[in-house]
């Protein structure tokens, strides 16, 4: 396999059709047929099923996947390989779980591209798991892990901390308490984070095992619990100052009581060789740090 056909591969995916795909790679459908038949000979597998509508088989799918992420790899290689000598420039890839801590992030990127204009920045969002496999595969460059384990990398503690609460309707009968307790939540129906470990921080603030209470649904991302939060459907365990509560939003945020609080982690891999862009960033990031 080489890096141009799997760039042909991803854009017969994309594109759901070889006539397609070979007009946005400016090059003829036999060509492109032909390179696809090869890959499939190669590899020993059907990646297509060919019709009116190009799909993916099974083999196809984790294909893509891994294709994503070799020409991803490739692409980022290559822009810190022919960054400019002269000043400093490129891409800085971070990977972010959901937090109000990303603004720290944000304002020292604003503060670094005021001094390096020509630095780009790109923001992939995720939980825990996600962004943690993205630094191991080399596709970011850096991580801003909640409450995490980072024991496997470097990082900087930032000097902010994330609070612990329930997100519910406004007119939720816990909303007329100022903090909830754990034996407010006992009997209620939760929502609760996919990454929320039975044996963490949270429920152990729960003083109950998962099994003794009434989990009637989980989520990825958090706007998309606060959807269910505005149906009344549970009382949401989640960080403050993600979801908008103000004005006239149909939903609250009362805090934990006892507090629980979730420290905020910039981590990389050990050992890691980090381009002029990434460099500059790092070392913003830890001046702006040691202000605080």
């Amino acid at each position: 396999m080489d890096i141009r056909v799997l760039k042909y591969f991803l854009a017969v995916a994309r594109e759901e059709s070889i006539t397609k795909a070979a007009e946005s790679l400016n090059m003829t459908q036999p060509p492109l047929s032909r390179q696809l038949k090869d890959l499939e000979d190669e590899l020993g597998k059907q990646l297509l099923v060919r019709g009116k509508k190009v799909t993916l088989t099974e083999d196809g799918m984790l294909l893509r996947k891994r294709a994503e992420e070799l020409v991803g790899l490739m692409e980022k290689t290559k822009a810190e390989l022919t960054s400019p000598e002269e000043g400093i420039g490129g891409d800085v890839h971070i990977g972010c779980g959901e937090t109000e801590g990303i603004s720290f992030l944000a304002k020292t990127a604003q503060d670094l591209q005021a001094k390096y204009p020509l630095i780009h920045f790109h923001i992939y969002s995720g939980d825990g798991m996600l962004v943690k496999e993205k630094l191991e595969k080399g596709l970011i460059d850096f991580g801003l892990l909640v409450g995490s384990d980072v024991s496997d990398y470097d990082y900087i503690k930032l000097p902010i901390k994330d609070t612990w609460g329930i997100l519910m309707h406004k007119d939720a009968p816990l909303a007329e308490k100022e903090s909830i307790s754990p034996e407010d939540l006992w009997d209620k129906p939760l929502i609760v984070s996919h990454q929320n470990d039975p044996g963490g921080a949270e429920f152990d603030w729960l003083q109950r095992d998962v099994q003794q209470l009434n989990i009637v649904a989980t989520y990825d991302l958090l706007y998309n619990a606060a959807q269910f939060a505005k149906r009344r459907f549970g009382y949401v365990l989640a960080l403050d100052k993600i979801i908008n509560t103000t004005g006239d939003s149909d939903l609250c945020f009362r805090p934990l009581s006892p507090k629980l609080e979730a420290e905020l982690f910039f981590v990389w891999k050990k050992y890691q060789v980090h381009s002029r862009a990434a460099n500059a960033f790092l070392s913003q990031m830890q001046a702006e740090t040691a202000k605080e």
